[in-house]
């Protein structure tokens, strides 16, 4: 391995050898990968009202969003064959231009059609530039780092809430949106450079694993996304069920291409009932969802039911993604014992934090401190609760993989991410939608689709704890 070399040392050195000389750089060059992909999901939000104003398009507003996940999944997808045939510095080099090409084209688009298009490579970049920052951590980092590694990289997530509204708010306040995508193009291109400088070519003892793309389980999970995407944009139930039923249908489909096939997006017979990786990833993707379900429409019920305003209902949200990064850092530095009872609470803390949202926020009241205190504070903990966890988790599905598929394993924890990220939306969506959130709309609309939001979140984020085995290797 092409690591650092280094002998055992308490955790507390952990953190300095982390970000001491070369570690310090290639940490910098893995976590500004993951912030380009997470800043430019943030900062669009704040963009796109301006763009439409200016290229038109506002039929295709949603499916900025909708394109930038799907392609990311399929970018985190090609990431493990990038990987195998270009090696770790051009592999990473070329994602960044990739996303930095997609950049480009959004900042140059004189219609809807054209900035979709740029929204598509910046999709495929961005998921490549967050699958192999987690898969070259076990290339180019010694064993004992792996976690705090990749607590740096989650933390990110959080950083981004507060860092990608400002840079698109600023630009889209001062009439220049489109400086945002350059800003965007010009930080892509500065990690390619630094990508190249840093990273090594080539691991002479390194097993690639499988590196042929699982082309039928990619296009399966792509089409699940889209169906239920547009399902839950119908006005009318039983189209909202036809989504769900067919998305259903077509991720059966991927589990038995996952079965039968030699290529796969997961590690071998991770969907199997008794392999110890498929409750690993139940929770990953049960705490994704967790978080999911409540950010995507907070600032809407903050807003409408709790009477702030679009900042501060916004920064309020964030809320989640600051907890999640502190908990990053905080948890990450846990082993043993203390590792899994953190595995442990997450969910607990996030179903604790919804059911305690459930009580407070059914009614329409005034919004003052002591109303808005509480939300902020059950935020907090939903958010610090995931981020305590999600190093471990993440570190233990690769260790708890055979090593010769510990690639796959790293590509893979971003595509459940997004895939899971993608699915809470479109399900979310469509569970507000038949709850009233279009018809009868209002502020009635509102508080019954905020209920069923809200109970979602909490079916997600308990459904998995207890199938965790205490494997003491996490």
């Amino acid at each position: 391995m092409d690591g650092t070399t280094v002998s055992p040392t308490t955790p507390s050195d952990d953190w300095r050898l982390l970000f001491s000389g070369q570690n310090g750089v290639r940490t910098l060059v893995l976590a500004g990968g993951v912030a380009l992909h997470a800043i430019n999901l943030y900062m669009i939000l704040a963009v796109l009202p301006s763009a439409v104003r200016d290229i038109g398009g506002m039929r295709y507003y949603a499916w900025n969003e909708t394109l930038f996940i799907v392609a990311s999944i399929v970018g985190s997808s090609l990431s493990i064959s990038l990987l195998a045939y270009l090696g770790p510095r051009r592999a990473y080099g070329a994602a960044a231009m990739i996303f930095a090409a997609g950049a480009l084209l959004c900042a140059l688009a004189p219609s809807m059609i054209v900035m979709l298009g740029g929204r598509i490579f910046q999709g495929i970049g961005a998921g490549m530039l967050v699958s192999l920052a987690y898969a070259v951590i076990r290339l180019v980092f010694p064993e004992q780092l792996w976690t705090r590694a990749m607590g740096m990289l989650s933390s990110m997530w959080g950083m981004a809430t507060l860092i990608g509204p400002a840079i698109g708010g600023l630009f889209a306040q001062a009439g220049a949106w489109r400086l945002s995508f350059w800003f965007m193009c010009l930080c892509a291109g500065l990690f390619a450079l630094l990508a190249l400088w840093v990273l090594p070519d080539r691991f002479a003892d390194d097993s690639k694993g499988q590196s042929s793309v699982a082309w039928p389980q990619l296009m399966l999970l792509v089409l699940s996304v889209l169906v239920l995407s547009i399902g839950s944009a119908m006005p009318h139930l039983t189209e909202n069920v036809m989504g769900l039923a067919l998305a259903a249908c077509l991720f059966i489909l991927f589990i038995r291409c996952e079965h039968r096939n030699t290529s796969r997006l997961l590690p071998m017979g991770t969907l199997h009932l008794r392999s110890p990786l498929l409750p690993l990833y139940g929770l990953l993707g049960g705490l994704a969802l967790t978080v999911e379900v409540i950010e995507i429409f907070a600032p809407l019920f903050l807003q409408t039911l709790h009477h702030q305003g679009p900042l501060v209902a916004g920064y309020l949200s964030a809320l989640m993604a600051a907890g999640w990064s502190t908990g990053s850092f905080a948890g990450s530095g846990a082993s043993g014992r203390k590792a899994r009872r953190l595995l442990a609470a997450a969910p607990v803390l996030g179903l604790g934090a919804i059911l305690f949202l459930a009580w407070w926020m059914p009614h329409d009241v005034h919004g003052g401190v002591t109303d808005i205190l509480p939300i902020a504070m059950a935020f907090i903990l939903v958010g610090t609760g995931v981020g305590m966890a999600w190093p471990h988790l993440l570190s233990g599905i690769v260790r708890a993989t055979p090593q010769p598929e510990q690639g796959v394993a790293s590509a893979s924890l971003t595509t459940v991410q997004l895939y899971t990220t993608a699915i809470a939306a479109a399900v979310a969506g469509t569970i507000a939608n038949a709850a009233g959130l279009a018809s009868p709309g209002g502020i009635a609309g509102i508080q019954d689709a905020r209920l069923c939001r809200i109970l979602c979140g909490a079916i997600f984020s308990g459904h998995w704890e207890p199938l965790i085995e205490h494997d003491s290797e996490l």
